[in-house]
């Protein structure tokens, strides 16, 4: 590597850890709170889009019910149960002023034809002791406050409960008048009216905004699904077409233009890889029959030995540049898979265990999936004695883990290992003697899955490696 590329290097790694330290320190510098908010508001579309209708609406009722509170229920009750003492204020001076009336009986008819106030007029008797005070009642406060202020006399209320009625004592010089009143008289009971109307409406918006967005978003979700299906080398759904709003409908013609692009040049590629595949084994046969012609000797062999390596270096290069973009998705069965490599283990001697958590059939490309889990089965086999193969298989990821009991790799040079055409010095690889290209195909079949392949240390001792797809 020469000297510019060694500094642009440096430069690249620089560049990435500075951009990792900026990303660190903007996440520690956000407040707990907004951190707090972060993880907890829902991260779906559909949601955030009803949040953002219905946050509005519920603030907007909140003040209107405030306001109308305030402004209208308080008000309106202040003035009924004004009105209200106001009579039973015209009635206690009515009995002082008029003791003649000895039972009070006139009184009683007055007060209950023209003020609709029932009225009994009892000896004197001690006031009943005071009931607890209810926690949110506008009628108990302003009703106590007029009658303090009106009557000032000792009193006792009672307006707890669903009665219709309104009890009310009051301590005069010689007696002790008991009133009933109607509660509708003292107070605004039909607010709730404006409640139901408010929370209905509320509700009924609510529900044409869903039905609304289910259908706004809808085909954002099949663009979604159908993206992450070519992802995973799946064929488009059949009923996915244009739908949707204008921007969602150029995201989607995009993405099928984009598509037919990707599967244009992946055709061509095959193509151009297929010609080149024929050409170059055209030209070994003939190296091999003019091979064949010569004399057995150690050149010959040398030479042999050359075409091979150069057969075998040419198939690792057309399997690694073609890939499996070309196979379908089919059903693949875990057992079987297994069986064969515990074959596989049992011809070289290996000991070979394999488990399976869950289905074990999956949906993948069936020889390229196979091939990625022979890969690493082969080169745990060929460093390792022992070998644990261990499948779990949910409801939306499948993970096969590979482990052994050889050498391992050191873990600064795991991701070295992947690149193509390296080989480790000190470290294993999959290609004995070979371009070094085996762990590159492998993670390419696992990535054109929708997945990834990583390495780590095994609890055998040795390495472990895993796939980890989309199930």
């Amino acid at each position: 590597m020469s000297l510019a590329d060694r500094l642009g290097l440096r430069r690249l790694r620089a560049g990435r850890s500075l951009s990792r330290a900026a990303r660190w320190l903007r996440h520690s510098l956000r407040p707990p709170l907004w951190r707090w908010l972060s993880q907890r508001t829902p991260k779906g579309l559909f949601t955030r889009s009803l949040i953002i209708i219905i946050a509005p609406m519920v603030l907007l009722q909140a003040v209107v019910a405030s306001v109308f509170m305030e402004r209208h229920w308080a008000t309106v009750t202040q003035r009924l149960s004004t009105a209200v003492v106001q009579d039973i204020a015209a009635v206690i001076d009515v009995i002082e002023t008029f003791p003649e009336d000895g039972d009070y009986s006139q009184i009683t008819r007055i007060a209950r034809d023209k003020l609709d106030l029932n009225i009994l007029v009892l000896p004197p008797e001690p006031l009943p002791a005071p009931a607890p005070s209810p926690f949110f009642n506008i009628l108990d406060s302003v009703l106590s406050e007029e009658i303090t202020r009106q009557i000032a006399r000792p009193f006792w209320i009672d307006t707890v409960g669903d009665s219709r009625l309104v009890e009310i004592r009051i301590q005069l010089e010689n007696h002790m008048l008991r009133i009933f009143a109607n509660r509708n008289s003292a107070y605004a009971s039909n607010t709730h009216i404006f409640i139901v109307w408010m929370v209905g409406t509320s509700l009924v918006l609510i529900l044409i905004a869903v039905l609304f967005l289910r259908n706004q978003i809808r085909p954002i979700q099949q663009l979604a699904a159908a993206a992450e299906g070519f992802g995973r080398g799946q064929p488009l759904p059949a009923d996915f077409r244009l739908r949707g709003a204008s921007e969602v409908r150029k995201a989607a013609l995009a993405f099928i233009q984009m598509r037919d692009r990707i599967e244009r040049q992946m055709e061509q590629r095959t193509q151009m890889l297929n010609g080149v595949s024929h050409d170059l084994r055209t030209v070994l046969t003939r190296f091999r029959l003019q091979l064949a012609f010569f004399a057995d000797s150690e050149d010959r062999r040398e030479l042999e030995q050359d075409v091979d390596d150069m057969q075998r270096m040419l198939e690792g290069y057309l399997a690694f540049a073609k890939g499996e973009a070309g196979e379908d998705v089919g059903s693949l069965d875990l057992e079987a898979v297994f069986a064969r490599l515990e074959s596989e283990a049992k011809l070289k001697g290996r000991d070979f265990s394999s488990v399976i958590y869950g289905e074990s059939t999956i949906v993948v490309r069936p020889d390229g999936f196979t091939r990625a889990i022979g890969n690493l089965v082969s080169n745990a086999l060929r460093y390792g004695n022992r070998v644990e193969v261990t499948a779990r298989h949910d409801d939306r990821w499948l993970t096969i883990n590979v482990e052994d009991d050889g050498p391992g790799i050191a873990a600064n040079d795991r991701e070295e290992a992947f690149r193509p055409f390296v080989r480790l010095d000190t470290a294993r690889n999959m290609d004995d003697g070979g371009t070094g290209l085996g762990l590159a195909i492998a993670r390419d079949i696992a990535r054109s899955h929708g997945g990834d392949i990583l390495l780590a240390d095994s609890a055998l001792g040795g390495l472990r490696a895993m796939i980890r797809i989309p199930a």
